[in-house]
C-alpha cells in the first residue's frame, strides 16, 4: 500500500526543542505570538510537534482570509457557510440563476443517447483511462458514531461498511473490464491512521495494494473571529479543522497522488464521498456522456424532492455552471416555479463527478487554485490562561474549499440526472431521522435489492431483508446468471 504522510504531524521521535526566537520571528509579524504563550511548557516532543504546525501555516494568506471573512461578517447569518468576498455573493448569484442544461431521466431528445453514452464509457473502462478519487475524511458523529464513517457498517444483512461496499464495487467494476483501477482515497487527521490500520486488518477488502494511495487532506486553523488571533486547542496544539472536499485537489498533488494518475495513464477521474453506499462505481453511462460532450468536469445530480432540500443547487449562471448550497439560497428563489410549476432550481447535487486529469493538473497551478469560504462555527479552545473554553455562540472562523468551484471554469460542464431511488442514499444522520438515518440508508439498499432479484426472476416474501454483494453482482442483469431458477428468498439473505 503507497500512503502519503499525515500533513501538521510530526512522529515525534527527534526530541530536540525547535528554535523559539525562529518560531517568534515566523508568528510576530501576524500578531500572533500568544501562540507560544505556554512554550515552556511543553516537553520536546509537544515542542516539535508544535513547530511543524506552525511551520506549515500560511499567515499571510490567513491574514488575508480573515480581513474578507470580517468584511462580510455583518451580511452573513451565524453558524453558516458563504463565499469571501473575492467571489460574489450567493443571493446575487441566485438572484440570477437559472436551471442547467442536462440529460434528464426519460428526456425525448437528449444530446446523446443513453445506449450511446454507456458504449463510450465501457469503452474508456476497458482501455484502463479510469481511476478513482474517494473523499472519506468524515467522521460519524452524528451517528453517535466516534471512528471514520467510512467505517460505519450499514450493509442491512451482512454489516458490511461503506469501505467495504465501495471498494467491492470498484473491484468488481474492474473484473467486469479486465482492468485494474487505482482507488485514490483521502482521508482527513482525524480519520487517517484508523483508517490505514482497518484497510490492512482487512487485505484492502481484496484491492491490491498497488491499486491503492490513501492520502490526507490538509488542514486549516480555526480563526478568533473577534480578534483574529489563530486558537489553541491546547497548550501546544493549534485548533486545526480539515480545509474541506475542495482540499483534495491540493492534496492530490502534495501526496504525489496526481503523478501517480499521470505515470499510469490515467485520462479521467471518478469522483465520490464515502457516505453513499447506492452511488454507481464508474457509472459508464456518466463517463460517456462526459467524454461525447468533451467535458473537463461532468456532475450527477437528483432531482429535488422540495424546495427545501438540503443538498447543493446546481445552476446556470452567467452562462456557467455553479452550486448554491442550500444554506446560502433565499427560500424565494429554492421556491421558485417554472411555468408550467415544475421546481426552477431542481438539480441537487450529489457530489458524484468526473473530472478531466489534464483539466485538474492545470487548476493545481497558480491561480486555478480553488478559494476558500468562510464558515462560522463554535470551536472549542484554551484561553490566555490555559483553560478551556466552550463557547456557547460561534467565536470562530473556519475556512474551507469546495470541489464543485471547478464548475464555472470547466470547459463543456456537464449535467446528467439519475433516479435518487436507486442511486442516492447518503448517511448523515443518527438512527431515528426521517431521512438519511441507517434506517433510511439500509431501506433503501434492500428495496434496490429486491428489485433486482425479483427482474432476475426470484420471488422474495414480504418485509424479508435481503442484500447482494457487489463482489456477486452488479445490477440485475448479471444477477439473472447466477441465482438458481424460481428462487424463493423466505428469510434474511446476503447474497456474496
Amino acid at each position: 500500500m503507497t500512503t502519503a504522510r499525515q500533513p501538521n504531524s510530526s512522529s515525534g521521535s527527534d526530541t530536540s526543542a525547535p528554535n523559539r526566537r525562529e518560531l517568534l520571528a515566523l508568528v510576530q509579524p501576524w500578531g500572533q505570538e500568544h501562540l507560544l504563550a505556554f512554550w515552556d511548557e511543553l516537553s520536546p516532543v509537544e515542542q516539535n510537534k508544535l513547530a511543524a504546525q506552525l511551520r506549515d501555516i500560511d499567515f499571510a494568506q490567513i491574514a488575508r482570509l480573515y480581513r474578507n471573512a470580517s468584511a462580510a461578517q455583518a451580511s452573513v447569518p451565524s453558524d453558516s457557510t458563504s463565499q469571501a468576498p473575492a467571489a460574489e455573493d450567493p443571493a446575487a448569484l441566485a438572484s440570477r440563476a437559472e436551471p442547467p442544461p442536462a440529460i434528464r431521466l426519460g428526456d425525448a431528445n437528449p444530446m446523446f443517447s443513453l445506449d450511446e453514452a454507456a458504449r463510450r464509457g465501457n469503452a474508456a473502462l476497458s482501455a484502463g483511462k479510469l481511476g478513482v478519487v474517494l473523499v472519506a475524511g468524515g467522521q460519524g458523529t452524528r451517528l453517535g458514531f466516534d471512528h471514520p464513517k467510512g467505517l460505519y457498517p450499514i450493509g442491512p444483512v451482512s454489516g458490511a461498511t461503506l469501505f467495504q461496499i465501495l471498494i467491492e464495487k470498484l473491484i468488481a467494476v474492474g473484473r467486469c473490464h479486465g482492468v485494474r483501477i487505482p482507488l485514490y482515497l483521502m482521508t482527513s487527521p482525524a480519520t487517517h491512521e484508523e483508517t490505514l490500520a482497518a484497510l490492512a486488518e482487512h487485505d484492502r477488502f481484496g484491492l491490491a495494494s498497488d491499486d491503492l494511495l490513501v492520502f490526507c487532506q490538509g488542514t486549516m486553523p480555526a480563526v478568533d473571529a473577534a480578534t483574529g488571533r489563530l486558537l489553541l486547542e491546547g497548550k501546544g496544539r493549534l485548533a486545526l479543522s480539515p480545509d474541506g472536499h475542495g482540499g483534495t485537489l491540493a492534496a492530490l498533488v502534495k501526496s504525489g497522488a496526481l503523478a501517480d494518475i499521470q505515470r499510469r495513464g490515467i485520462e479521467q477521474l471518478f469522483y465520490m464521498q464515502v457516505d453513499n453506499p447506492l452511488v454507481q462505481v464508474c457509472d459508464p453511462a456518466l463517463i460517456g456522456y462526459h467524454l461525447l460532450a468533451d467535458s473537463q468536469l461532468s456532475t450527477q445530480v437528483v432531482a429535488k424532492r422540495t424546495p427545501l432540500d438540503r443538498v447543493g443547487n446546481v445552476v446556470l449562471v452567467d452562462g456557467k455552471l455553479r452550486i448554491i448550497e442550500y444554506s446560502d439560497l433565499p427560500d424565494d428563489a429554492a421556491k421558485a416555479r417554472l411555468p408550467d410549476g415544475s421546481l426552477k432550481l431542481w438539480a441537487g447535487n450529489i457530489a458524484v463527478h468526473v473530472f478531466e486529469v489534464a483539466f485538474l493538473a492545470r487548476r493545481s497551478l497558480g491561480d486555478g487554485r480553488l478559494p476558500f469560504h468562510i464558515a462560522r462555527k463554535k470551536v472549542d479552545h484554551i484561553d490566555a490562561s490555559g483553560r478551556s473554553v466552550e463557547p456557547p455562540t460561534p467565536n470562530a472562523v473556519k475556512f474551507e474549499q469546495f470541489i464543485f468551484d471547478l464548475l464555472p471554469a470547466a470547459r463543456n460542464a456537464m449535467v446528467v440526472e439519475v433516479d435518487e431511488t436507486t442511486t442516492f442514499a447518503p448517511l448523515k444522520n443518527a438512527s431515528g431521522e426521517q431521512r438519511d438515518s441507517p434506517e433510511t440508508v439500509q431501506a433503501q439498499m434492500v428495496a434496490l435489492h429486491r428489485a433486482w432479484l425479483r427482474e432476475a426472476g426470484a420471488t422474495i416474501d414480504d418485509h424479508v431483508p435481503v442484500e447482494i454483494s457487489p463482489c456477486f453482482a452488479l445490477d440485475a442483469a448479471e444477477l439473472r446468471g447466477k441465482i438458481e431458477a424460481g428462487l424463493r428468498v423466505s428469510i434474511p439473505t446476503y447474497f456474496h
